[in-house]
């Protein structure tokens, strides 16, 4: 127990204990081999107390105080090996949950050193991921825990780092990984048709808890998305060098990110597909417990991929650094299917809502109930089809407000200025708390309706009632109703100008707290939409704009920025082009006929023939004029030096 609480204390990397065991010279391999004879006596005589100690004593060994540099060392590197593995995949009566657990976190720890090269790694990996759910129990809880210290130390590393490729698996591997997760979603889901109703019950208790396999997909996943949207070059280096590293890991890490995400939609396609088979069952099921199923389904699907990993990669696509074309062209088709299932399904569980059934109930109604009918009522009856959203309002962020506030209590000399924009808003209302208080009238607070406080004041408060300092205060006093200040903006200035007495409290020198709304009564925004309906908008959402994006085509380079005046010149328009061989315009060498008028006037604008392109060979004209107007033609001869030729009348 002591040497296990040992390991347990070495494993955090902030404690003294961690730097002590990493300074102490490393065991020597007659050492080691002592240990593994110990256990093979243990493993002999059945004798699990010192198994355990022994599997403990690895950990710590395999952690802190060995290193397979000789012959020597690997010899007893692989005896240890076998040892475990025997141990791993003796039969499960012959071996207990616990003695399993610490020979998994045996290997873990000893990941390095029983399989060195990344080859073995891999090929262990790859067995415990294909044959750890058929083969033996131990190799899926050996996957467990080498995933789940990889994605413990994922989190921690940068994208480009030395440890980077060694904590983040191979394509291969990931697509294994992938399997797995979409298996455990399906299975979770149709756990909430097929279940009996206490095991449903004792399974909504149990979620969302993610399983270390999609525990490590989000940790890939946040270590790739983080890196793309936080990478920034270094500032005090401008060298071509270091901004050509920066473009390459860029560009690395979206084609990892579009790779993964790829598979993160094809993944969530099929789990989707699985829950509208599931919904569609429960709906049209005789089950007693129906509703009850059909409202913890949604809870179910947010223990899934679909909680876990689709929301961040949604929100996360939408990233300027992401809204590319190429992610945009792999990804659409993806991201149309994703929106069909979930607007789908969000419909189906929505029409056995009791709202919904109300609202979707026969129009041969009562004449006097049609007079207090909801707009979403008539709607209805105007034989519109209804969605996922009929009746569902869709909650406003900043309906919340923003509250503004000072220190409590104010000190000397503090200031304090805070600007609040809410987009869109036609005014703020302003609700200040009934604490408000400071010192002096003039240590007081001003408000402008604008971004600075050169804009227009509104207002400006101070001072306080209880009894203290001035024992007044500013005009009318801090507010009780709302304050009304036109404008999307609004700019808060406070300054403590006094310094405080010694018989001033603090409730005297309170200073203020504001709560900033769009609306002049608040929302109720904490019920939120459904999940499934919320993942609906969100694709919506993402497949639009990366639609957005397809329509608009690639984006203008730098060069087509700067040639903008030379593209639209009306004197590159009179020249002839040509196709190459290479597929390449260029202009022609040589003149050809041309259906283009032989005077192009300024000020209309021209449209360049299509079939001059490839001109007919062997007939010359001369190429088209343009009017230039005077002006130019005057800053020409003056660049030229060349005046205008004079006509001089011939005399006879």
């Amino acid at each position: 127990m002591c040497i296990h609480q040992l390991n347990l204390l070495a494993a955090s990397n902030n404690l003294p204990i961690s730097s002590f065991l990493g300074k102490q010279h490393p065991i020597e391999a007659h050492h080691l081999s002592s240990i593994c004879d110990i256990m093979e006596k243990a493993m002999v005589n059945g004798d699990t107390c010192i198994i355990r100690c022994i599997l403990v004593v690895f950990q710590v060994v395999f952690k802190f105080f060995f290193s397979p540099q000789t012959e020597r060392n690997r010899d007893i590197v692989r005896r240890s090996g076998l040892l475990l593995w025997q141990l791993l995949m003796a039969p499960r009566d012959q071996i207990c949950s616990e003695i399993q657990k610490e020979v998994c976190l045996a290997i873990s720890s000893g990941l390095n050193i029983l399989y060195p090269g990344e080859a073995e790694i891999n090929n262990l990996l790859k067995l415990v991921l294909t044959e750890g759910e058929n083969r033996n129990s131990g190799l899926s809880q050996l996957r467990d825990v080498i995933l789940t210290n990889l994605a413990e130390q994922l989190q921690n590393n940068r994208f480009g780092s030395e440890d980077d490729d060694h904590y983040r698996l191979n394509d291969e591997l990931l697509h294994y990984i992938l399997k797995i997760v979409v298996r455990e979603s399906c299975v979770l889901i149709t756990k909430c048709q097929t279940v009996s109703k206490d095991d449903f019950q004792r399974l909504l208790s149990t979620v969302p808890a993610a399983s270390s396999c999609l525990r490590y997909l989000m940790a890939v996943q946040n270590h790739l998305l983080s890196n793309t949207i936080l990478i920034k070059p270094d500032d005090n280096d401008d060298s071509d060098s270091s901004l050509q590293g920066e473009t390459l890991k860029v560009q690395e890490l979206k084609t990892s990110i579009l790779s993964l995400a790829t598979q993160i939609l094809t993944g969530c396609d099929e789990v989707l597909e699985m829950l509208q088979q599931v919904t569609t069952a429960l709906i049209n099921s005789d089950i007693s417990d129906r509703e009850q199923r059909l409202k913890g389904l949604e809870q179910i699907t947010k223990a899934t991929m679909l909680g876990h990993l689709l929301p961040v990669l949604l929100t996360s696509l939408m990233h300027p650094n992401l809204q590319t074309l190429t992610m945009a062209d792999a990804l659409m088709p993806q991201l149309v299917q994703l929106v069909l299932y979930t607007s789908q399904t969000a419909l189906l569980l929505k029409t056995q809502s009791p709202v919904f059934s109300e609202l979707n109930s026969s129009p041969s109604c009562a004449p006097e109930q049609k007079g207090k009918q909801l707009p979403d009522e008539r709607m209805l009856e105007e034989k519109e089809e209804p969605g996922f959203l009929t009746g569902l309002k869709i909650p406003a962020p900043w309906a919340a407000g923003k509250t503004v506030e000072t220190v409590h209590p104010v000190r000397d000399n503090y200031k304090f200025k805070e600007t609040v924009h809410i987009p869109g808003a036609r005014c703020l209302y302003l609700r200040f708390d009934n604490r408000c208080s400071s010192q002096y009238d003039y240590d007081k607070l001003v408000i402008y309706a604008g971004p600075s406080t050169n804009s227009r004041k509104v207002a400006e408060y101070g001072g306080n009632t209880l009894g203290y300092g001035s024992r007044s205060v500013l005009g009318t006093g801090w507010p009780k109703d709302l304050v009304k200040v036109e404008g999307d903006t609004v700019t808060f200035s406070f300054e403590m100008r006094s310094g405080r007495e010694h018989n001033t409290p603090d409730k005297a020198m309170w200073g203020f707290a504001c709560t900033v709304r769009a609306q002049e009564s608040s929302e109720d925004v904490s019920g939120g939409l459904p999940f499934l309906v919320d993942l609906a908008l969100g694709l919506s959402v993402l497949a639009c704009s990366m639609l957005r994006i397809l329509y608009n085509g690639p984006e203008i380079t730098k060069d087509e920025e700067t040639c903008q005046e030379l593209l639209r010149s009306k004197l590159l328009q009179r020249c002839q082009w040509q196709v190459e061989a290479n597929g390449v315009i260029s202009p022609a060498l040589t003149p050809s006929p041309s259906p283009l008028p032989l005077t192009i006037e300024e000020d209309r604008e021209f449209t360049y023939p299509s079939d001059v392109l490839v001109p007919p060979v062997g007939h010359y004209f001369d190429l088209p004029r343009i009017r230039l107007p005077p002006g130019i033609m005057i800053k020409l001869r003056e660049i030229s030096g060349r005046a205008r030729p004079q006509f001089r009348p011939s005399i006879k």
